[in-house]
């Protein structure tokens, strides 16, 4: 809580990354063509810094650090418009995929390009597709010894893609004798089941009622803050269209892609948000 009464500051994100990097794609779309293909993230986070701009806002923007190497024009512009730059890892590689080294690696590589083209340090990270689970024990341990803060890259759920239904829904302590701290993605409890809640394709598919209802479950019931995070793909209607993806992946990647602005502009001016950075801070003394 930010004072008496007061409700809690959200924890506003971005995963930075394009449409062809996404884990749906991830069998479909084959990495050696990246580069071939038809950047758009650039443009739509023009768009997201206009919203967060619009509304007063600022938030995170978890990059990989492919991206960052290509756009280094768009992460000055972030950086300087007051913004948080965190990393999301090299090139969408899930952790439990890595393995430890490899692992330790892909986030040195990726945070020194995201230093080194935002002009600012790199403290917090988001593993791709919350990829870090009951399987990578280690992956909190590696991140706290290359001097990260904080992570937000567990989804305390069950889901057929991610999750780790075991780990704790608010702010931890991962690593024994450290001052790192775990923020995972929200959830919310309903008939005493616990539910994705923290944007996505859960904002995106759903009523947005539902989502205003969980956020509001979180900070008024718990007293705690939300973690919402989206992608700049989900407000760009026009991208290019994979006919070959399975069915249930064109599904959840595709639809609603219209509204998802519409709806962003609703929820940014309906809470009170704030970078992640500033989030961890407040839930390390209160996790101390």
């Amino acid at each position: 809580m930010t004072g008496a009464g007061m409700t809690p500051i959200n924890g506003l994100s971005v995963d930075v990354e394009d449409w062809f990097q996404v884990g749906a794609f991830e069998n479909v779309i084959d990495r050696a063509d990246w580069d071939s293909l038809d950047r758009r993230v650039e443009r739509n986070c023009d768009t997201i810094l206009r919203m967060f701009d619009d509304a007063g806002v600022k938030g995170t923007f978890f990059t990989l650090g492919w991206v960052a190497q290509r756009h280094p024009e768009m992460m000055r512009r972030i950086a300087g418009e007051g913004h948080e730059i965190a990393s999301h890892g090299w090139d969408h590689a899930r952790v439990f995929a890595l393995g430890e080294k490899a692992f330790a690696e892909d986030i040195a590589k990726a945070r020194d390009v995201l230093e080194q083209t935002s002009g600012s340090a790199v403290t917090g990270y988001r593993a791709p597709s919350f990829s870090i689970d009951a399987r990578t024990p280690w992956a909190h341990e590696v991140l706290a010894e290359q001097g990260y803060a904080y992570s937000s890259s567990v989804a305390p759920i069950n889901h057929d893609h991610y999750g780790w239904r075991e780990a704790p829904r608010f702010a931890f302590r991962p690593v024994q004798g450290a001052d790192f701290i775990e923020i995972p993605v929200t959830t919310a409890e309903l008939a005493g089941r616990r539910m994705a809640a923290g944007g996505g394709g859960f904002f995106r598919l759903l009523p947005y009622g539902v989502s205003r209802w969980a956020i509001r479950q979180v900070n008024e019931r718990d007293g705690r803050p939300a973690v919402f995070y989206f992608h700049p793909w989900e407000i760009d209607p026009e991208q290019p269209r994979q006919s070959h993806a399975p069915l249930k992946s064109r599904f959840r990647h595709y639809t609603n892609l219209d509204v998802m602005a519409g709806k962003l502009r609703r929820l940014v001016g309906e809470f009170r948000w704030g970078r992640m950075d500033d989030l961890a801070a407040i839930e390390a003394v209160r996790t101390a």
